[in-house]
């Protein structure tokens, strides 16, 4: 799409569709671009898939752990599924135009995921709560009915409230601009909308922070109580191997949650579209794509399967 044509986009009084500008200011890259989301898609698939199929395949890892792990793996590759096709289908065919219903369908798959990534990180230190400092009720507290009802929580919990925030955010008009500064929809769509939306922007805000919020509290509980167990075990190895058994989840919390609240709920004076974009694809594209390297390097179970897979994988290849 030109310049002229975008331009022109602008002087529509109600939007029927918008531009996702994505990476149009960069167009010397474009190729470095397509070929380097075509790298991170694929590793995302491969690592997760991986992990996935390990988790159904090896007796070892058939555990609450390695099931929420395998929920968690697929969540992955559905949440960079609903951002990187578009980002490559933008930047291969310069056609960068989506329609109001293609926003808010995007806008909804991605709050949802992102609700049910919050709520699974939850559910899993929780997991990890009731191994260490409950190690003999374990096997009754997280038996296979329970694992199976907190996993569909986890993704079915977002489901309406996330329905309804999209429909919130698209319930205004947008006449200020067709042009989205972002490579793909986000909830700050809202700065289009024709007149005050502030009411607008304060209930979805209230809303992540909620989904946001809440889930972090809970984590922060139970790791307070992991920490405070594993300091009164005896020795110093059942510490680190106790330690070991979180420290991977631990991460993923820390690198979920810490560029989801920098970019979300930052101070509104050092926003800017570049910044904006930077922050997001760390935690909707990079995020997803360290998980599986840092669960297989931080658990000797997962390096063992993997070892497994990749021996049998070789046995079959040459007889």
């Amino acid at each position: 799409m030109t310049h002229e044509e975008i331009n022109a986009q602008d002087d529509v009084s109600t939007v029927r569709h918008f531009v996702l500008l994505g990476f149009s200011d960069l167009p010397d890259l474009r190729g470095f671009l397509s070929g380097l989301f075509t790298v991170i898609y694929l590793v995302v698939l491969i690592g997760n898939g991986l992990i996935i199929t390990i988790t159904r395949l090896d007796p070892a890892l058939q555990r609450p752990m390695y099931f929420f792990l395998a929920n968690f793996s697929s969540l992955e590759i559905c949440y960079v599924s609903v951002t990187i096709p578009r980002i490559l289908f933008n930047l291969c065919t310069q056609n960068r135009n989506i329609s109001v219903m293609g926003c808010a369908t995007q806008l909804c798959f991605f709050l949802i995921l992102g609700t049910t990534e919050s709520f699974l990180l939850a559910v899993m230190s929780y997991d990890r709560h009731v191994a260490i400092c409950h190690p003999l009720h374990y096997a009754l507290l997280m038996n296979p009915q329970r694992c199976a009802r907190l996993a569909a929580g986890s993704w079915l919990g977002g489901v309406p409230v996330q329905v309804g925030q999209t429909c919130q955010i698209f319930s205004p008009h947008f006449c200020n601009s067709s042009r989205i500064d972002h490579f793909f929809c986000d909830a700050p769509l809202l700065r289009l909308a024709c007149g005050d939306a502030s009411a607008h922007e304060a209930s979805v805000y209230v809303v992540v922070m909620v989904v946001v919020a809440v889930p972090f509290l809970l984590i922060l509980a139970s790791y307070s109580k992991i920490i405070s167990t594993i300091l009164r075990l005896p020795t110093a190895k059942g510490r680190a191997k106790a330690f070991s058994t979180c420290s991977s989840h631990l991460l993923v919390v820390v690198l979920f949650f810490g560029s989801a609240t920098i970019t979300y709920f930052r101070p509104k004076s050092s926003h800017s579209a570049g910044t904006d974009k930077l922050l997001s694809l760390f935690y909707t594209v990079v995020t997803p794509m360290l998980n599986p390297l840092i669960y297989s390097l931080g658990n000797k179970d997962v390096i063992a399967a993997l070892r497994k897979l990749f021996l049998k994988t070789q046995c079959r290849g040459f007889p």
